[in-house]
């Protein structure tokens, strides 16, 4: 029998071990509300020092640039002192290449690492040819079918976000607008906006200043995001037309005016990349922002024209089309290195994903160089290839419609096979050259001036059963 005495001591128990649970209940959930905010603050600390280590990309194209028009290529006239300097400050592959040397289709290899012959994307326009020729109806559908190619692909930007990367498109763009090639930010409009072929209002950058790019850096690092900025101007890219302050210096060297006013757009180009680079320096970036530099195509000017060019430049299959200094720079983890290896623009992509720790897209043709250039290794590779088409498409589904050239470089040769794609402009840029197989000692003779392939048929068959193992032409015939 309970006395109340009894009861009162229970009941005051009882009271005691409610507010002995209830108080441990709260520390308990102090605890872990404390502990999940100290895993959010950690995740978000992480995080932050995760986008601190990813490294900022700067991918640097000119547009119409020969391979060799470069001081630290041993050019004695023009002016490249900030390439120069990256040159000597990053790694620095002197024998690099485009596959195709046309612009739009080298464009797209560089923004998806796939060939053209993959992304079908093999010429600048639909053929002039067309029922109700340029700018009539068939035509303008044409140029929505090649842009929409892009879509059947990834793009660079495309697979960075995965890691967060903010993106901007500056300069030349021909896929419609910065937003179908995956951007977050840019300048092209794009096809079908007026103007919108090939940059529209991107071909402002480096001609117009570059405060686009430099408050586009400020504002990604203010918000601690690692940035990718494609760097495209249309420089030095016809119509030649350079700052008299510039142009000065080159004419009164006994140059034609047409190579004085292109080398001094390769020297405004230098300029604005220099402009580039002092601004990552000044903030603090400079040393975590990879930079990449590249070629679209080579160039060779037509001396007594103006913003012309001269065959086997621009469009052929020879070094002067093809041949390309490639450049990789990332101060906090690449030392500097002058390789003497054959590299691509098809490595561009997978080297710089492996650089962001992306996960390389196991089809992509190219490879990753970024662990060989961190660690100082040799790349192993057999050949690098490539493939010209004419400059206006055909059948948009039959890339072979328009084949003109395939290429292979192996070791010291380089063998260069021309096809029966149909043309229907710029022919006189082609009429000497699209003739039966020429084979070129590179080591011995970088300008291909004495064709081998009759002296040493046996490296020719090899060479073309390497070019057959790449992918096998079925329609086209090989000029003989």
């Amino acid at each position: 029998m309970f006395t109340l005495s009894r009861l009162t001591t229970s009941h005051n128990k009882f009271i005691a071990n409610k507010i002995k649970l209830t108080l441990s209940i709260f520390v308990l959930i102090s605890v872990v509300a404390c502990s999940n905010l100290k895993a959010a603050t950690i995740t978000k600390e992480n995080s932050s020092d995760n986008n601190a280590l990813l490294p900022n990309i700067l991918l640097i194209l000119s547009d119409d640039h020969a391979w060799n028009d470069y001081g630290f290529m041993g050019h004695d006239i023009v002016k490249t002192p900030t390439l120069d300097e990256l040159a000597a400050e990053g790694v620095t592959f002197k024998r690099g290449y485009v596959p195709t040397a046309l612009c739009r289709p080298s464009l797209a290899t560089i923004a998806t690492g796939y060939y053209a012959s993959q992304h079908g994307i093999t010429g600048n326009d639909p053929s002039r040819l067309l029922p109700g020729g340029k700018g009539g109806e068939l035509y303008e559908k044409q140029r929505s079918e090649i842009i929409a190619k892009i879509d059947q692909v990834s793009t660079l930007p495309q697979l960075l976000k995965s890691k967060g990367y903010m993106s901007l498109q500056t300069g030349k763009w021909w896929e419609g607008s910065f937003q179908r090639g995956g951007f977050d930010r840019g300048m092209t409009r794009g096809f079908p906006e007026e103007g919108g072929r090939h940059g529209d209002d991107g071909l402002k950058i480096g001609r117009e200043g570059v405060s686009i790019i430099t408050d586009f850096i400020d504002e990604s690092s203010a918000a601690n995001k690692p940035f990718f900025i494609w760097y495209a101007p249309f420089m030095p890219h016809a119509p030649h037309t350079p700052p008299q302050r510039i142009l000065k210096k080159y004419e009164n060297k006994g140059l034609p005016i047409s190579i004085a006013k292109y080398y001094a757009m390769i020297e405004w180009f230098d300029e604005t990349n220099g402009q580039l680079f002092k601004h990552l320096e000044r903030k603090g970036l400079k040393d975590n922002t990879l930079i990449v530099y590249v070629s679209d195509n080579g160039w060779v000017t037509n001396p007594s024209q103006t913003g012309r060019f001269l065959p086997r430049s621009k469009q052929s299959p020879g070094e002067s089309g093809v041949r390309t200094p490639i450049m990789f720079a990332l101060p906090s983890q690449l030392k500097a290195q002058m390789r003497s290896e054959v590299v691509s623009s098809i490595d561009i992509v997978p080297t710089i994903l492996g650089a962001a720790g992306v996960e390389v897209p196991k089809d992509l043709p190219g490879i990753n160089l970024f662990s060989n250039m961190k660690n100082e290794t040799s790349i192993e590779r057999e050949a690098i290839f490539g493939e010209g088409f004419a400059h206006d498409m055909d059948d948009l589904s039959e890339p072979e419609s328009t084949l003109l050239y395939r290429w292979v470089i192996d070791g010291k040769w380089k063998l260069i096979l021309s096809y029966d794609g149909k043309n229907v402009s710029y022919q006189k840029y082609h009429e000497d050259v699209l003739s039966g197989p020429r084979l070129y000692n590179l080591l011995e003779d970088e300008h291909e001036t004495n064709n081998l392939a009759r002296e040493h048929a046996d490296v020719v068959a090899r060479l073309s059963k390497k070019l057959n193992n790449w992918y096998p032409v079925n329609k086209r015939k090989v000029l003989q």
